[in-house]
C-alpha cells in the first residue's frame, strides 16, 4: 500500500508558476507510470501529464510548453511545474502512481489561477 500526498497548491495570478509535489509513502522505483491529473468544478478529471518507466513523457494539449512532470525516484517524489499559468487552469490537481497490480491517488492540492 502507498499513500500519496499532494502540496504546493495555492493561489497565483494569471502567468504566474507553481510546483506541486507528491510524496509517497513507499518507493515508486518500480512503479510503471505516474501522472498528475485535474479537476475543475463541474468538469470530468483529466489527464495533464504522464511519465512512463522508461522516461517518456506525455502531456495534454493544453498544458505542453508550460507544465513539467518529473520524479526523484531517492526521495519517493513526483513534481509537476507549471509556468504561465492560465485562469483556465484551476481545478485540484491528483497525483497518481501506476504499480503492476495497483493505482494510487493523492487527496488532491487545489490550484487556484486568478487576478
Amino acid at each position: 500500500q502507498v499513500q500519496l500526498v499532494e502540496s504546493g497548491g495555492g493561489l497565483v495570478q494569471p502567468g504566474g508558476s507553481l510546483r506541486l509535489s507528491c510524496a509517497a509513502s513507499g518507493s515508486i522505483v518500480s512503479a510503471n507510470a505516474m501522472g498528475w491529473y485535474r479537476q475543475a468544478p463541474g468538469k470530468e478529471r483529466e489527464r495533464v501529464a504522464m511519465l512512463s518507466s522508461d522516461g517518456r513523457t506525455n502531456y495534454a494539449d493544453s498544458v505542453k510548453g508550460r507544465f513539467t512532470i518529473s520524479r526523484d525516484n531517492a526521495k519517493n517524489m513526483v513534481y509537476l511545474q507549471m509556468n504561465s499559468l492560465k485562469s483556465e487552469d484551476t481545478a485540484v490537481y491528483y497525483c497518481n502512481v501506476i504499480f503492476l497490480l495497483s493505482t494510487y491517488w493523492g487527496q488532491g492540492t487545489q490550484v487556484t489561477v486568478s487576478s
